[in-house]
């Protein structure tokens, strides 16, 4: 899923809404307004702020030219921008809160200087520049200029051929890493060799029907995985939960049959350890963990698989001191073990 527009690709973007005031910047989306503004269980709708940010979005294009200038802004804090030439890391650069920021890119001194197998891809072209941009941004286009030189979208065979839909908690979203394609999600992508669609929901991941009907229906998708739970121990009553993922599974799978359905379930965290047994995110974090296993078993189909989520992280020394998330090892760790899974399933380059 990418939006075209001024020859830009604008990949895991759903929306370019347009922004009032600092020139009339387009606003990277990952979910249409008719989503996102009807997200809510319980009285919680704060998933309405976080579907604004653009983890996982990209700004990819080619230009013939030596260089090109980008212009962005941040909305509501600092961000940052990761810029790669294929899959090669290239710069880093801050937007600082509330003004446009032009970023000045020039082509590598060295990729003219190597031979063409050194540059081979592995999922990008090199001829391709892409910005990447920190989970918690939310970030605005507004200009590019390639100074008269032929500039276009990455065309066929430049970007990977697969792409995967991910969907889930923060942790899917890639909250805590510091680098955010050192986010778990990113870094499988990266092992696999496959284009990424994140739509990862922080605190918000409540198997809404109606995100679920809006993702399961997006065309190009060849796999998905449901990463559920974490955010409902605290809202839903194993009942509730299981109603809700079992519908957000089906829906999924009856959308496109032929396509691979993972379901991950909680990550091991604090509600292990917790002193405070009766708490509902230490009582319902197993109970939930069970019933994902059991509703994959009863729906009984083999494009829908359960990939035990405990079983992916090394051991709490990889979580960040909130004791939920992973840190930047931790997603690492996470990533190389869920790449694993997936290619021994049959999800290959």
């Amino acid at each position: 899923m990418s939006l075209l527009h001024d020859q830009i690709s604008f990949h895991n973007v759903a929306e370019l809404e347009p922004v009032p005031g600092l020139g009339g910047g387009l606003r990277l989306q990952r979910f249409p307004a008719s989503v996102r503004d009807t997200l809510g269980f319980k009285h919680h709708s704060r998933g309405r702020f976080f579907a604004h940010r653009a983890s996982g979005s990209e700004l990819r294009f080619v230009t013939a030219g030596p260089f090109v200038r980008v212009s962005l802004s941040s909305q509501d804090s600092e961000a940052t921008v990761i810029v790669y030439k294929g899959d090669h890391a290239h710069s880093q650069h801050r937007l600082p809160a509330g003004v446009v920021t032009s970023l000045f890119l020039e082509e590598p001194t060295w990729f003219a200087q190597v031979e063409a197998d050194m540059l081979k891809p592995h999922r990008f072209s090199s001829n391709i520049w892409r910005l990447v941009f920190n989970h918690d941004a939310v970030v605005s286009y507004h200009h590019i200029d390639s100074f008269g030189h032929d500039l276009r979208p990455p065309a066929p065979g430049e970007t990977p051929e697969r792409t995967w839909l991910a969907y889930g908690s923060s942790i899917t979203f890639g909250a805590n890493a510091f680098h955010p394609t050192n986010a778990y999600v990113q870094h499988a992508a990266h092992r696999l060799g496959v284009n990424v669609l994140n739509k990862g929901l922080p605190g918000f991941c409540l198997c809404e029907p109606h995100v679920a009907n809006w993702l399961a229906a997006l065309p190009g998708w060849d796999f998905t995985t449901l990463e559920l739970g974490v955010n409902m121990v605290d809202l839903a009553t194993p009942d509730e939960f299981a109603e809700r993922a079992r519908r957000l599974i089906e829906t999924f799978h009856l959308a496109q049959p032929e396509r691979p359905v993972f379901v991950l379930n909680i990550f091991p965290n604090r509600a292990d350890h917790l002193k405070d047994r009766a708490a509902p995110f230490a009582a319902n974090t197993p109970l939930f963990n069970a019933l994902l296993p059991q509703l994959v078993a009863e729906i009984d189909h083999p494009n829908i698989r359960f990939i035990e989520a405990r079983e992916l992280l090394p051991d709490y020394a990889a979580l960040h001191t909130d004791l939920v998330h992973p840190s930047d090892e931790g997603h690492l760790a996470l990533g190389e073990a869920l790449a694993r899974r997936l290619t021994e399933s049959g999800i290959t380059r």
